[in-house]
């Protein structure tokens, strides 16, 4: 596989490295994408095929849409552990702030760390006025997140085809309301 690079920003945390998807990722990803239990409320295992085209639709918004979900690095380890960050297809809720990690990074706040940091990115850099995470009403985790980041419930939504059957609610906030509590 070609060394594929995506440009742009690239954010740093305490522990944490915030890029572009690169094709050096795609085996980490295709791992956490065939993972049921890590990938419950995104979608669910995908063979490595799938996990390819889903892969490309990440690095298509980063070319397309000059933002998407960062790929999540570990500071200490290099290693690939989950993607998080700004999202919004044709037909979605909202400007979404979301993540999805590899279970070997979940429990250490990553989630937490990392999207606050794409958070602020995306008020300050793209503009946002506002924030959502779409989440199903049975990932507890998920919505604890949501509320370390000072996002509330707005209700329930709709997300387009073909995940438009997948139960989901909206949590969110406004640029406001996040620089208020940072």
């Amino acid at each position: 596989m070609a060394e594929g690079v995506t440009s742009g920003p690239v954010l740093e945390t305490g522990r944490l490295i915030l890029r572009p998807t690169r094709a050096e990722d795609f085996d980490a990803w295709a791992a956490w994408r065939g993972d049921a239990e890590a990938t419950r409320f995104v979608g669910g295992p995908q063979a490595r095929p799938q996990a390819w085209r889903d892969f490309l639709v990440m690095a298509g918004a980063w070319s397309m849409q000059g933002f998407g979900m960062f790929s999540v690095i570990e500071k200490t380890t290099g290693l690939w552990v989950g993607r998080l960050g700004p999202w919004m297809p044709e037909g979605w809720p909202g400007p979404e702030v979301g993540w999805g990690l590899a279970r070997a990074a979940w429990g250490k706040g990553y989630a937490t760390e990392g999207a606050a940091a794409a958070i602020d990115w995306a008020f300050d850099t793209l503009g946002w006025t506002e924030v959502i995470h779409s989440i199903d009403p049975d990932n507890a985790p998920s919505q604890a997140v949501a509320r370390r980041l000072g996002s509330r419930p707005r209700g329930p939504g709709c997300l387009p085809v073909p995940f438009d059957t997948a139960p989901i609610e909206i949590w969110g906030q406004t640029r406001e309301e996040w620089r208020a509590r940072r």
